[in-house]
């Protein structure tokens, strides 16, 4: 262990507190000040403020030239009203810190103390706070602004705490682990009329029902090779609430997932094209727009080696996860591929332990240690 049980407890109250004032995508700039705050703490070389958003990054120099290691975490939370017991519970009506980006920062926190007490030999230790992670918005954020060339890592790595799988045990492997998606909102657009004369009008209803049959079948939700796809409808609204008039107008949400960026584009190109058909069918002008679009988050091999080589080091069980991976969830740490080799881990948070996204989910603790020993297992491999 890097650091004493005392400072890892002080790490586990800290996260309890991020737990309890969880801010959404694109909301995370109190987040971001209370990290500032226990980083500057640390005796980084550099904090990188407001990159990407509200995202941060703290850098830790080797006395020797050598590779830029980043390790990168989420800031933000969900959405949705937390039900729970426990006495750190969020705060904030309707939103709540149910994926477990609150520990994945203090694992971030404990990789802090631990390179300010003891720098890299050589190189640099990069800490990504990344933004807005649950739209999809905040690692091409990340990547976009400008101050990011300064930071430009050699290799990216990070992690996911991973329900349903045995506490402490790590799901890693080459290749896909996660897939890619995208949020399909359309708009039919018509003309209303009175309810009794709906000839006068021209209503999206027909059309609105042979989308919602039309677009789900473009998918075979079938085993997850190349050829996998699935469209999930969300959201439908016809017209207005109202029994007086015939509608004009309806909105169609959908969720398009595949296994990679190449196969999303053929579903892409599908989808399109069966809306403009029966827009057209149906004399209705359309608007098609994308929301939450994610790219495949691929495991370069050279990323995985040095992870696998962090696990066996601190005698952490891990396996390929044959049966589990990829997961037809998406994670936009996938961009970071683009710049360098990249990879994520996925860390057992129990067999039986609430899913992510669930109302009850609250992030193990226990996982602050282990997540953060491999870390920095591999940043003194590769660093010293």
């Amino acid at each position: 262990m890097f650091l004493t049980d005392g400072e890892f407890s002080e790490i586990k109250a800290f996260r309890r507190e991020l737990h309890r004032y969880p801010e959404v995508s694109g909301e995370e700039g109190q987040t971001a000040l209370r990290l500032k705050e226990e980083l500057s703490l640390t005796g980084s070389d550099r904090i990188v403020a407001d990159i990407g958003g509200h995202g941060l990054a703290a850098v830790y120099e080797g006395a020797a030239s050598g590779p830029t290691i980043m390790i990168r975490a989420e800031l933000d939370g969900l959405p949705i009203e937390e039900i729970s017991d426990v006495a750190h519970r969020s705060t904030v009506p309707g939103k709540g810190h149910l994926c477990g980006h609150d520990g994945h920062m203090a694992i971030l926190m404990a990789l802090a103390k631990g390179l300010g007490q003891r720098r890299p030999a050589r190189g640099r230790a990069i800490l990504m706070l990344q933004p807005a992670e649950e739209n999809g918005a905040g690692a091409a954020a990340v990547l976009a602004d400008p101050k990011f060339a300064t930071l430009t890592p050699d290799m990216s790595l990070s992690l996911h705490n991973f329900p349903g799988v045995r506490l402490g045990h790590v799901l890693l492997k080459e290749g896909p682990v996660n897939c890619a998606s995208r949020g399909m909102k359309i708009v039919l657009k018509g003309k209303t009329s009175h309810a009794s004369y709906p000839e006068q009008g021209i209503a999206p209803t027909f059309a609105m029902a042979r989308l919602l049959d039309g677009l789900t079948t473009l998918g075979n939700n079938g085993p997850l090779g190349p050829d996998y796809s699935l469209v999930t409808v969300t959201h439908a609204r016809l017209g207005e609430p109202a029994f007086g008039i015939s509608p004009g107008e309806a909105q169609i949400w959908a969720t398009l997932r595949t296994l990679t960026d190449e196969a999303m584009n053929g579903l892409v190109s599908r989808a399109e094209e069966l809306v403009l058909t029966q827009a057209k069918g149906g004399q209705l002008q359309v608007e098609i727009s994308y929301e939450d679009v994610f790219h495949q988050c691929y495991n370069s091999a050279e990323a995985v080696a040095q992870l696998r080589q962090a696990l066996d080091d601190e005698g952490v069980s891990h396996d390929d996860a044959s049966s589990l991976l990829p997961m037809k969830a998406s994670e936009d740490f996938g961009v970071f591929r683009t710049v360098a080799p990249a990879a994520m881990f996925f860390l057992g948070a129990g067999e039986d332990h609430p899913r992510l996204h669930n109302p009850d989910y609250d992030f193990p603790d226990e996982l602050i240690a282990i997540g953060s020993r491999v870390f920095m297992r591999a940043i003194r491999n590769l660093l010293g």
